[in-house]
């Protein structure tokens, strides 16, 4: 008995302890997430909320694959990834071509998500420190407004969402007006402004300059052509002839002041902000030039050029050479330069400049390049604008010394992207082309790479075991001059328009222009191509000018570079660029061996996925699109 009753006392103490452990098992946190209490409760935790709402930035525009391979500004190399079924005017609901995360319909509904989660519960927080507070709801307020913007775009007006849904609700919701959209994303962005003013700022975080950035760029978009219903009548039937117009475009009103909406907020921005070398009196020489564009595409970031190039930019993607997830497929950010940069030094030449591109640099006087002209022709590459090389890498460019297998090769490290006779009536292949020894499969089928944001520091080898960080420009201050200078045209202030293109110019070493009426326009569109060119704007501009027919319209132009060897001159052993050795002959031809172009009307607007609309039967296709 005593044996049992032992035993007995021994099961009541071990069943009252299972029934302790059961109790406090119920009552344990999962140790791999955060509740949403402990989130809003904790500074560090919600700013970590809101750095995870930054995330779907992703690397800016240093993807694998570039929105400059849609313009007239590059040729994607490699065949495959869809960008083709964009460019020949073939997408359709059921059949969608390449498209970035950092615009993508889904995508951006997920980012958008989030900040309206932080906006939804960052102004209950019970954390102490209400500055930060202020400047995380700012910063969610800006980013609501980013994505957005993005959306609008690609798509025109969309449905806008401005609280997280719940479970069980009906999340069907038809498209905004323009109109309704702009608004929205201006009084987002003036929520911002006034969140973030005061507030410390940190490269790559919303401040209330970018803020104030921002919303000029959308007020631009708004007074452009794209978005002036008696404007998109008279130059397309099918944008003019879609039933839902006030999707795209203020059907009527006051298009003069939208316009001086534009100025005044970009003029806000100039006052406001600082640039780089936006002072100067006169034309700088080509070489400072050349170094002052490169200063600006490396941020700042880079070895080689001007550190204080870093005031440029208002608002970008910082980017660190440490080992993260980003380093993973596809590679991006870190690794532009592996990504776009020649061959013949390992590199993919993705997103190739084309000749179409080339041609609209202006020469060092400020006239443009001609073919017919004997000059040009024989010498396409001499004193053009400063800006060019420091972002096309053309045949007997200087570079970066090669790789150790592939110097013996090129001692001279010039950029080979032609063809050289060997003085026994046969050709040397450049080592940067597609018939190259090296990698010819990653070689330019333009016979152009792309110089500007690769870090031209010899001492990177724009390989795998190394890593560039310079940051993405989403704005910077030129922009904000280019887009005043745009609005003055448009209000009638050439004068000012005339001032600001000059300091732009001025600073790449180019002469002051003087021109009037059409003319300044179109000085201030090429100026805006060149200056801001492989930044993601040719793209929204040719569009919102309604001039891509003219554009990606034309096609690709590649060039084809044949190296003769002069009368009684010797071929090297070993090839380098040389006017006295070699006379060089320059054909530009057409280029359709990875894709065709066309353009059709109904390319304005990126299509909707079939699986969309049907999952959101509110929603209307954009025109051209069939339901």
């Amino acid at each position: 008995m005593k044996n049992i009753k032992l035993k007995a006392s021994l099961i009541a103490i071990v069943m009252a302890f299972a029934l302790s452990c059961d109790k406090e098992f119920l009552n344990t946190k999962p140790l791999d997430k955060i509740s949403s209490a402990a989130t809003w409760a904790d500074g560090p935790l919600s700013e970590a909320f809101i750095f995870n709402v930054y995330s779907f930035l992703g690397y800016g525009g240093f993807e694998e694959q570039a929105l400059a391979a849609y313009t007239d500004e590059a040729m994607f190399t490699h065949a495959g990834r869809n960008i083709n079924t964009f460019t020949e005017g073939t997408e359709s609901p059921n059949n969608l071509a390449w498209e970035s995360d950092t615009y993508r319909w889904g995508t951006m509904y997920l980012a958008i998500r989030q900040a309206n989660v932080a906006l939804e519960n960052l102004p209950k927080a019970t954390f102490n420190n209400a500055t930060l507070k202020e400047k995380l709801i700012g910063e969610a307020y800006f980013l609501r407004a980013y994505y957005y913007q993005q959306l609008l775009r690609f798509y025109g007006g969309v449905p806008l969402i401005s609280k997280p849904y719940g479970l069980d609700e009906d999340y069907s919701a038809p498209r905004n007006t323009y109109d309704e959209c702009v608004k929205f994303i201006t009084s987002d962005l003036d929520n911002a402004i006034k969140m973030l003013d005061g507030k410390a700022t940190t490269p790559g975080r919303a401040s209330k300059l970018a803020a104030m950035a921002l919303k000029a760029r959308v007020l631009l978009y708004a007074a452009s052509d794209l978005h002036d219903g008696p404007t998109v009548k008279a130059k397309s039937s099918l944008l003019a002839g879609y039933s839902n117009l006030d999707l795209i475009a203020y059907p009527s009103g006051d298009r003069a002041a939208r316009w001086n909406a534009a100025k005044a907020a970009a003029k806000a921005v100039l006052d406001a902000g600082v640039g780089y070398k936006m002072n100067l009196s006169g034309p700088v020489s080509a070489d400072e030039g050349k170094n002052n564009y490169m200063s600006i595409a490396l941020g700042g970031q880079s070895a080689v050029g001007d550190p204080s190039a870093a005031t440029e930019l208002i608002l970008q993607r910082t980017h660190t050479a440490l080992y993260t997830q980003e380093d993973n497929w596809p590679l991006g950010g870190i690794h532009y330069g592996i990504n776009n940069g020649p061959n013949g030094y390992h590199n993919w030449a993705g997103n190739t400049p084309i000749q179409n591109l080339v041609d609209d640099y202006e020469m060092m006087d400020g006239s443009k390049f001609d073919w017919s002209n004997k000059e040009h022709k024989e010498a396409p590459y001499d004193n053009r604008d400063p800006r060019f090389y420091a972002t096309v890498l053309y045949d007997g460019a200087p570079w970066k010394p090669r790789p150790s297998d592939v110097a013996a090769i090129d001692p001279a490290n010039q950029i080979q992207t032609g063809y050289y006779d060997d003085g026994n009536g046969g050709k040397i292949n450049g080592v940067d082309t597609r018939e190259s020894a090296v990698e010819n499969w990653n070689g330019s089928r333009t016979h152009y790479y792309t110089r500007k944001f690769i870090d031209p520091n010899p001492a990177l080898a724009d390989n795998q075991s190394s890593a560039q960080v310079i940051p993405w420009p989403f704005i910077r201050y030129t922009e904000m001059a280019l887009s005043y200078a745009e609005a003055c045209i448009e209000t009638g202030d050439e004068a000012e328009a005339t001032k600001w293109i000059n300091k732009i110019r001025f600073r790449a070493g180019m002469p002051a222009v003087s021109d009037k009426g059409t003319a300044l326009r179109d000085r201030l569109r090429n100026e805006r191509r060149i200056e801001l060119v492989y930044e993601e704007h040719r793209y929204h501009d040719a569009r919102r000018w309604m001039i891509p027919a003219t554009t990606v319209g034309r096609g690709i132009k590649s060039i084809n570079v044949d190296a003769r060897l002069k009368p009684g001159a010797k071929a090297p052993k070993t090839y380098k660029y040389d006017k006295s050795v070699y006379n060089y002959v320059y054909t530009v031809e057409d280029n359709t061996s990875n894709e065709t172009r066309k353009w059709t009307d109904k390319m304005y607007y990126r299509a909707l996925s079939r699986d969309e609309v049907k999952r959101n039967t509110k929603l209307v296709q954009n025109p051209g699109h069939a339901q």
